[in-house]
């Protein structure tokens, strides 16, 4: 059986007869955290959060920027062709059950950025204003073709959040 048959939403790919693979579903909605209602977006950028603070402290400190780069180039490159097979069997442009976007955007979020939970608060709450808002040019990315569009927008988001966490620590209102 595949597993994005039984996503909500997902009655083109049934009529058309074709279906996302498992790894794709997995991927693109989180292990499933984007079925979590409201707001699953929210949600996928909560767990993020909540993994990057728990598997920070597993990083010598030193090594958390690199890292946190990897990851984030790691899951854009798997999230867009994962994204891409989503919107196609699901026939949405962007499906709100797709938050492997909002994974690399909130990872984005926290390059270079201490981890202390009044910075993986506010970088969680940057992160989700700027996803929604989508201050120019980011609401420009959206426009771009599959999952490259659905994944490029939360990126440009993530940088806003990161631009603003970084001159928070520059002018010494967010501690180190």
């Amino acid at each position: 059986m595949n597993v994005s048959n039984d996503l909500p939403g997902n009655t083109a790919s049934r009529a058309q007869g074709s279906a996302a693979p498992a790894w794709a579903t997995l991927t693109a909605t989180l292990f499933g955290v984007g079925h979590l209602h409201p707001g699953p977006g929210t949600w996928g950028s909560l767990a993020t959060t909540v993994i990057w603070g728990v598997l920070g402290h597993s990083i010598p400190a030193n090594w958390r920027p690199a890292a946190a780069i990897a990851l984030a180039v790691i899951v854009v490159l798997i999230g867009i062709p994962a994204a891409t097979r989503i919107a196609r069997a699901s026939g949405v442009k962007d499906p709100q059950f797709v938050v492997i976007d909002e994974v690399a955007g909130q990872l984005i979020t926290f390059i270079c950025v201490p981890l202390t939970w009044k910075s993986l608060l506010l970088g969680f709450i940057l992160f989700r204003v700027f996803d929604i808002l989508k201050p120019p040019p980011v609401r420009q990315l959206e426009r771009i073709p599959e999952g490259a569009g659905i994944v490029l927008d939360d990126v440009g988001a993530g940088l806003y959040a990161l631009a603003i966490m970084h001159l928070l620590l520059h002018f010494g209102i967010l501690m180190k």
